[in-house]
């Protein structure tokens, strides 16, 4: 039987569940009338998962067979596989999660979670935008043809919100669905008044003891949120500020980031950068009981730079590289190894900064670089120890109108 033939053989015993039961499990069901009709549901959804043959199989041949499968699909689409084997119960996500690898060490990017884990070490994941002007809405994709920009992996997106005093940019892992009450609402970047200072925020907190930021607004969460065992809310986890342009001298923008999440250290050789190991419900029985509960979302409060020159020091802060000045183009260039085309004063590469300790390669090592290559299509290139999450936050912050920074 060919590995082809194999997994669509998996889809056709995981097909065949009852559609009922799963509704009922991630909470599309909740409204009937009859609490028995629930628990019959929920009894035939388990026992058709155990009765299949696929979910019985003996550890070794399991994990020998899911192994074979995660090496030959390398890329996406045929990557797909592999989340489809996580699909198929709960030993098979168990056993597929401890085979496939952080792309820190694979390189490669599988599960939701990767999105929230630090990018490869050696290399950069080479990426792009898409901007939709009349919607107001943004998308990432992954490269999976360098030299064209037409077809790709999707990853994120995320839509503009004006407020009268700020600009929120909605964060989510569906295209379709963009609202911040979302169950695919994974966080946001919010900016000030003049488009100068911008805080990333994450819907999960990124490590243990992260206090949520409260405000006045609440939300509904359902079963189906990223993650339901987490108060959902708003933790900030980096702070990107852009220098004032007062006498409005020419030349590219000068931004700074400081990652909260993030130490100083994992920059350095040797050093390790933290890792979110959870992002979607580990299996069926991982859900609450409540088909939803309230919890207050964030208001940003005013971004204080006392807030940067107090938690930098411990902190990994990235600047953006400065350009040199061409003579005979007379522009400000960058080297961006032919992954930017076109000039524009939102171009950027970040570096980590000197105040980090980092000196010779460990500071001229781009750790972002976004640039533009069409009208509306824009490359973004990032590797460790930032994510692609924060890396499309820091991005989207470069779309924002700034009145004094240009």
């Amino acid at each position: 039987m060919s590995w082809k033939n194999f997994i669509q053989d998996i889809r056709g015993e995981f097909g065949s569940i009852p559609r009922k039961g799963f509704d009922v499990k991630f909470g599309y069901g909740m409204r009937s009338r009859s609490h028995l009709v629930v628990q019959d549901s929920l009894v035939q959804a388990i026992d058709a998962l155990k009765q299949s043959r696929w979910s019985n199989l003996p550890p070794e041949l399991l994990r020998d067979v899911l192994m074979r499968i995660e090496a030959s699909e390398y890329t996406w689409p045929p990557r797909k596989n592999v989340v489809a084997c996580a699909g198929v119960c709960q030993s098979w996500r168990e056993m597929m999660k401890e085979i496939v690898k952080s792309p820190e060490v694979s390189g490669k990017l599988t599960f939701p979670i990767s999105l929230k884990q630090p990018g490869p070490r050696d290399s950069l994941f080479q990426c792009y935008i898409k901007r939709n002007r009349s919607r107001q809405t943004y998308y990432l994709y992954l490269c999976l043809n360098e030299a064209s920009t037409d077809d790709g992996k999707f990853l994120l997106a995320a839509r503009r919100c004006r407020h009268p005093t700020h600009t929120d940019y909605i964060i989510s892992l569906y295209s379709d669905d963009l609202s911040k009450g979302s169950s695919t609402y994974v966080g946001k970047l919010r900016s000030n008044f003049l488009g100068t200072k911008f805080t990333i925020y994450d819907a999960q907190p990124p490590h243990a003891g992260v206090k949520v930021t409260k405000c006045r607004s609440t939300r509904l969460v359902d079963l189906r949120q990223i993650t339901p065992r987490v108060p959902a809310g708003n933790y900030p986890i980096a702070h990107i500020s852009y220098e004032l342009n007062v006498l409005g001298s020419r030349g590219p923008r000068k931004m700074q980031c400081v990652m909260d999440a993030i130490p100083a250290f994992p920059v350095e050789p040797g050093g390790v950068a933290p890792t979110e190991n959870d992002f979607l419900p580990s299996g069926l029985d991982g859900f609450p009981s409540l088909p939803f509960s309230r919890s207050k979302s964030s208001r940003i409060e005013s971004f204080q730079s006392e807030h940067l020159s107090d938690q930098s020091e411990a902190m990994l802060v990235l600047r953006n590289k400065g350009p040199r000045w061409h003579e005979q183009l007379q522009c400000w260039c960058l080297n961006f190894n032919g992954r930017v085309t076109i000039a524009s004063v939102k171009n950027f590469q970040l570096v980590a900064s000197p105040e980090n300790g980092a000196t010779g390669q460990e500071y001229e090592n781009v750790i972002l670089q976004f640039g533009k290559v069409g009208k509306d299509v824009f490359t973004m290139d990032y590797q460790y120890p930032i994510s692609a999450f924060q890396a499309f936050a820091i991005c989207l912050s470069s779309f924002d109108t700034k009145i004094a920074c240009e």
